[in-house]
């Protein structure tokens, strides 16, 4: 059996974070998704929603085998415990291939890493980003009040 990791904030769920998981669960024959701690969120703003929140938000989905909130003070501790084949970062994800490689290698832990492919909006309107549609729903709240 094939154990795919993705991770990621999963803050707002969008078409975006599908097309991630869909792609991330043809890597292999199990998904876990490791759900990062607002804490641990430092390359961007920190997510709105409760960690555990975001955890329940991604379980439901029928792709997903388990979901996870990422350790408070480890972020390679979760990748020890489920010992994946395969940890698949999404296409814009800042993390840098050449430096999870030289972690996991560091910790004894065998597992290529994989980037998923972008997706363009299907539609005219669609949005992909979670600080997007945060942006999109401050415009139209600030607009309704003038």
């Amino acid at each position: 059996m094939t154990r795919v990791v993705a991770q990621g904030t999963f803050d707002l769920l969008h078409p975006g974070h599908i097309h991630y998981l869909t792609e991330a669960t043809a890597m292999g024959d199990e998904l876990h998704v490791i759900i990062a701690r607002r804490s641990n969120v430092t390359h961007k703003e920190p997510p709105i929603l409760p960690n555990q929140q975001r955890r329940n938000v991604i379980a439901a989905l029928e792709m997903v085998d388990a979901a996870h909130v990422g350790d408070e003070s480890d972020i390679f501790a979760p990748i020890e415990m489920l010992d994946p084949d395969v940890i698949a970062l999404g296409y814009d994800q800042h993390h840098d291939v050449a430096s999870i490689e030289q972690a996991l290698e560091d910790r004894g832990i065998n597992c290529r890493v994989e980037r998923v492919s972008g997706r363009e909006p299907q539609f005219k309107g669609e949005i992909l980003s979670t600080g997007d549609i945060i942006d999109r729903i401050i415009d139209h709240r600030t607009s309704d009040e003038d």
